[in-house]
This record gives structure tokens, sequence and C-alpha cells, in this order.
């Protein structure tokens, strides 16, 4: 007897529907799965055999034909063991066969009948908007995530049995449901860390304030113990709370990636990446065989933190280029190629020489080549694409025994979320998130100087020898200052705080 099932599997983070046909026939006892399984799919059989056993069904001894259409296309996961397991049951006449049409089947089975959860259920659900399926059935952890989807039944459960009740009409299972409002209602309200407990560095502060509030990628430069990853940690507290679409985009990622917590449904807060210094290219923009997120992915919508940029691999650094041009990360393969959004506000550290003492009180031992060959572990090309460049100085005794505290998160947030209010506004329609990844077009119409601001430009390239992308950048992040002071033009004394901001690679890394 054949019995179809219906089901669903990955390429990146697009879903494509899987039909499942399972054909049970007179003859040798033997499990055929053809449709170019991975190994995963094809050691379902074992799983599902003693799946069945142990859930008191019974399991044919005949000639199993498993079909995973359509066969051109590579099937990969365990998702597909529920599906297979009640296809079997419909084809041997336990189960009824017409029922399983209405339904998009996603499930691992352990080998005593328990659903285990799987990868990528929100983007599964988003593609059964095209589908006409009645709704989802998937693994209890799973429906949370998936019901973020409106207008789509999600029915969670728990093992094989139950599954087989719900669909033979022999149990109720509520469609389950999520409250959005409920998801972002507390989103900053038990952060860890604030912007407050930093002491000093207020030059520090206003440049990753800029760097929040137009999406701009900083490098802070200096000695051990000055503040740096303490400041980095703080910068999600400023961004604005992600939107529902932020939000949907980001959990597709980590969904896919087997990173959101069981019964999560969102991922609602920015996230923060900080890999460490050995990581290797694949590990920061993705691939692989069969190719997944890497870190500039996974902090999407959020921040990629690199500590001590400079001990980084420069082969791993060199890929970080065109995701931070193009906010995209490509990855071809000999039968596919992918693309994962990237869209990061990417902050780094480094110290100004390899003990990190260079400018500082403690005296510095490190010879004019060591502090060249450090510095040059940093390509130019890369130190463009990074808008902001900043000095974090050592703190004096007076700025660390001192009592008074600097400005709370919420305080600065607030001056963010107002500059990026003028951005929406700004560049609505034009699916642009921020100053940063202003185009040359958007550029000119919105980034005009007057004749006091070219001339100051124009002296700033003579003295600093600036490329042409570093020129854009000044122009971008002037934009931004002059967004967070409500300006509608750019001024001189924007575009100058600009300058400043990227004339410290020049001082320090040439």
């Amino acid at each position: 007897m054949l019995s179809q099932t219906y089901s669903a599997s990955l390429l990146g983070l697009e879903a494509y529907p899987v039909e499942i046909e399972v054909d049970v026939a007179a003859g040798l006892p033997a499990v055929i799965v053809v449709g170019l399984p991975d190994a995963t799919v094809r050691e379902s059989k074992d799983r599902i055999k003693s799946a069945i056993k142990n859930s008191r069904f019974k399991y044919p001894t005949k000639r199993i034909t498993v079909n995973l259409a359509p066969a051109d296309v590579k099937k990969e996961g365990p998702s597909f063991d529920l599906p297979i397991a009640l296809g079997l049951l419909a084809a041997t006449g336990q189960l009824s066969p017409e029922r399983l049409k209405d339904y998009l089947i996603l499930g691992e089975l352990a080998l005593d009948g328990r659903v285990r959860p799987i990868k990528g259920a929100l983007p599964i659900a988003l593609s059964l908007r095209k589908e006409t399926r009645r709704g989802i059935i998937l693994p209890r952890e799973n429906a949370a995530e998936a019901a973020v989807i409106e207008d789509i039944e999600i029915y969670g459960v728990g093992s094989l049995a139950e599954a087989v009740k719900f669909i033979n009409g022999e149990a109720r299972i509520t469609p389950h449901k999520v409250n959005l409002d409920d998801i972002f209602s507390d989103l900053l309200s038990d952060c860890e860390v604030d912007f407050a407990e930093v002491k000093g560095q207020f030059s520090v502060k206003r440049a990753l304030e800029i760097a929040a509030a137009g999406s701009h990628n900083v490098l802070m430069i200096g000695p051990p113990g000055a503040g740096k990853t303490m400041l980095a940690r703080r910068l999600p507290t400023i961004i604005p709370n992600m939107s529902l679409e932020e939000a949907l985009e980001t959990t597709q990622i980590h969904s896919v990636a087997g990173l959101l917590p069981s019964k999560r449904a969102l991922v609602t807060r920015r996230p923060f990446r900080s890999p460490h210094h050995t990581s290797s290219d694949i590990a920061l923009v993705g691939g692989g065989t069969i190719p997944k997120p890497g870190e500039v992915s996974l902090a999407h919508n959020g921040v990629l933190f690199l500590d001590e940029l400079p001990e980084f691999h420069r082969q791993a650094l060199e890929v970080l280029r065109q995701p931070l041009e193009d906010g995209s990360v490509t990855i071809s393969r000999v039968n596919r190629t992918l693309t994962f959004p990237s869209r990061i506000l990417l902050i780094s550290t480094m110290n100004p020489c390899p003990c990190g003492h260079l400018g500082d009180e403690v005296e510095c031992h490190c010879t004019s080549y060591q502090i060249q060959r450090y510095r040059s572990r940093i390509s130019g090309p890369l130190l463009d694409r990074i808008d902001i460049h900043i000095e974090t100085p050592a703190l004096k005794y007076k700025e660390l025994a001192g009592e008074q505290l600097g400005e709370s998160s919420e305080k600065v947030r607030k001056r963010v979320t107002g500059a990026r209010d003028i951005q929406e506004k700004r560049f609505k329609g034009e699916k642009i998130y921020g100053n940063a990844y202003m185009n040359q077009k958007q550029m000119r119409r919105y980034c005009r100087l007057d004749d006091e601001g070219k001339e100051l430009l124009k002296m700033a390239m003579s003295e600093l020898g600036i490329s042409a992308r570093a020129y854009d950048k000044i122009l971008k992040v002037a934009r931004t200052i002059a967004d967070l002071a409500a300006s509608e033009d750019i001024q001189a004394e924007h575009l100058s705080e600009a300058i400043q901001y990227r004339s410290l690679d020049r001082n320090l890394l040439a």
C-alpha cells in the first residue's frame, strides 16, 4: 500500500516543500530511502523502526520504499523521521491516510517514540504561507517559534503516539498561540549591564553613541585595562529595540543554526557575538560542505565584537570585507549558492603595540619593527571599512576612585532612537537601515556640504592622505552626528568631529 505525507527542508534560510511517499510491498524485509538523502536521513530507518515498536504499533516485515521528492535536491537532517513514520503507519492501515494531507509534518524521533526538536521551524512556517496545508505538526519545543507566524495552525506533539491519536481524531491538540506584545514588553527591563557603570572615557562613549545611531563600525585602540571590552559589551544597551521584522530575520538565522533556546518564540534582544581570535574564516562568515551561517550572520541586526583584532588570522579578517560592505554573505558551492544576511555593527579593539603600553605611563619595550609588524596585521582595505577609530586611554586614579556615574544606557538610547527615527523617515521605502548603508546616490542627496565644509574636507584629505572609501565614511559619520544634533544640514563642526574619528588610523597605524 502507498501513502503520502508532506514535510519541508531548508536551503540556507529558504524552505521548500518535500513530498514523502512510502510504499509497503511484498518481498524480503528491507528499507530503501531514495531522493538524495544524506547520512542522517538514511539512518532514520533505524530510529523509525525502534520508535514504532516502542510506541506499540506494528512494524511491517516487508519491503519498504521511501521516496523524498523532488528527487534532484539533497535532503538533510533528522526532521523527516516523524513524517516517514506516520506515512509508514498510514501505508499499513494503522493511521488515516486522508488526514495526513492536511498537515506539514516535521520532527526527529527518539528510539522510545519521543519527538525531539528540530532546526529551522520558523523559516519553514514562513514558507507555509505559500502552501495550502491546514497547519504544521512539529515538536512541542518548536511550537512557540513557529506560532509567531499568524494565520497558521501550529500543533506541537511530544511523541509519535500523540501525533497518531491527533491525526486519527482520537485526541485534541489546541493550536499553539503566542502574544507578540508580551514578548516585546520587557526587552530591556532586566539588562545586566549599563553604560553608567563605565567611569570616564567620555570621548569613547560619544563615539559609540554615534556608532549606534548610524550603524557605524568602530575600532578602539588603547592599552590593556582601559575599558575597551567593558564598553563594547554595553553597546547593545544603547541601540534601539528590534522591530518585529528585525526579530523575525534574526530568529530565522538562529533557528537554522540550531541556537534558538527551547520553547523560545523569537530572538528579541539584539545579538552580541564575540568569537575567539582563533576562529577560522568559515567560522566568521559561514560555509562548510553544507553551508551554515557564520558569526557575521548570527550577529545580524546586532553587534559583532572582535577583541584584539590583530590576533585574528589575517585570512579570517580579509573575508570580512565583503560582508561589511554589502550587509550580506554569499557562499557558493558546486551545487548551490546561498546568501545569508549580515547587517551588523562591528566593534573591534586592539593595543597600540604588542605589549600594549605605547604612549602609556607604563614603559613600552617594543621595538619599532615589532610595532610596525603588529599593526600591519590589519590591512588598509579592512581599516577603510571601519568608520570610527577612537583612542581609549588608560584611566587615571581620580577617574577610577570618583563616585560620579556617567549617563545611563536608557538616556543615551533615547538620543540614539531620535537619530534613528530621523533616518527611518529619510530612507522610507529605500530599504536603508542606517546612514552607514547609504549608496553614492543617497550620499549626494543627503550629505551635501557648504563651502566651508568642502574646504575643511579638502584640507583633511590632503593632509591625511585618506582613501575614497574613507572619504565616504567621513560623510556618513558626519550625517549621523548632524542627526544626533537634529540638524537638517551637515555643519562644519559635524564634519570636523567625523574627521577626528578617521585621523587616528593614520596617526597610530601608519
